[in-house]
């Protein structure tokens, strides 16, 4: 592990006094915890319905993001983005109360449909909770004209009061998300406007649509980027298309790391033993990078402090998980260094 004890303080003692803005796909993630004991048969249609003991209403996507920077101590979390103006956007909004969310840029629309990701699971006595088949909940067009100026004019009058922006392209099919090219375009010039805060650009599969911030996926996502087959490589052209660091999870291998200065780094990853659970591991590693480059860190320490985070998140079953300064600093202690 490339991060000391000093960092890891230094890291963690600045997060109370960070302001962070974040732009993308917010969701709400609905659990159903069914107990397979109870299974009935409906008399209509002679198939199996699971009776539901529990709802758990959580925010998702980028919302996991804030779920994790709300975890660690970030004192404020600017999001912009467009929900509905309905039933699930009322959950979602009340399940945004518990951490320091400014409401102003969550945008409701009544012609959207807010995303949502209904998730089924098994509750077995002595078992993880198993997943069924998920359900997912959102508008299938791109955001109007109105409504990309909306997201767009939020932007420009937002980002030059944070320390540091997460940007969140939850959707694959381009432009149906609240990252529409014209959003982006803005993105990029207020990006090239202040140079001097970081931007973190995590996309599902289009991340070679963005020319600036520091790139973060997991390696398929820098692969199918890239064009090439070679992670390295990959990390490599994506980091000097932006000049700046760009971060590729490579789940057990760790982070590949291509540096400023051009250089590849591998940062080891945390070894976990028993069941793990790796849904919101990359959003977690994202909120960390983020957290860490605002202390000064240097990319490596940063992807450190990524693995380190997501070491924990990772071990939370049935759950997107979230890590606390004292869970990172029992982690950090336990690992030896």
């Amino acid at each position: 592990m490339t991060l000391d004890r000093g960092q890891l303080e230094n890291i963690l003692e600045r997060l109370p006094s960070l302001t962070v803005g974040l732009i993308g796909d917010l969701f709400l993630d609905r659990y159903f915890e069914i107990d397979p004991d109870r299974t009935e048969v409906s008399i209509e249609t002679g198939l199996d319905a699971y009776q539901v003991v529990r709802v758990r209403n959580q925010p998702g996507a980028l919302g996991t993001v804030m779920n994790n920077l709300a975890a660690l101590g970030v004192g404020r979390l600017v999001p912009i983005t467009v929900i509905g103006e309905d039933g699930l956007g009322d959950d979602l909004m009340r399940a945004l109360r518990s951490i320091p969310v400014e409401e102003t840029g969550i945008l409701r629309s009544d012609t959207r449909l807010t995303p949502t990701y209904l998730k089924p699971l098994v509750m077995e006595n002595g078992q993880p909770p198993r997943e069924l088949n998920r359900l997912d909940v959102r508008s299938r067009e791109p955001l109007s004209p109105e409504w990309r100026r909306r997201v767009s004019e939020e932007l420009s009058r937002r980002f030059a009061e944070v320390d540091g922006w997460i940007v969140l392209d939850q959707i694959d099919q381009r432009d149906e998300g609240v990252l529409h090219a014209d959003v982006r375009e803005t993105l990029g010039n207020e990006t090239s406007r202040h140079p001097e805060i970081p931007v973190i650009i995590d996309s599902r599969k289009h991340l070679g649509a963005y020319a600036y911030g520091s790139l973060k996926g997991n390696e398929h996502e820098f692969r199918l980027a890239a064009g090439c087959d070679d992670v390295e490589e990959a990390v490599r052209r994506l980091g000097m298309r932006t000049g700046r660091p760009a971060f590729a999870t490579c789940g057990a291998r760790g982070i590949c790391v291509a540096e400023s200065d051009k250089r590849i780094s591998w940062v080891p990853a945390r070894v976990v033993s028993g069941p793990i659970d790796i849904v919101g591991a990359g959003d977690s590693a994202t909120a960390a990078l983020l957290c860490a480059m605002l202390s000064g860190v240097d990319a490596r320490c940063a992807a450190a402090f990524a693995n380190l985070v997501a070491s924990i998140t990772i071990r939370q079953l049935g759950t997107t998980g979230t890590a606390t300064p004292a869970q990172i600093r029992r982690e950090w202690e336990s690992a030896g260094v």
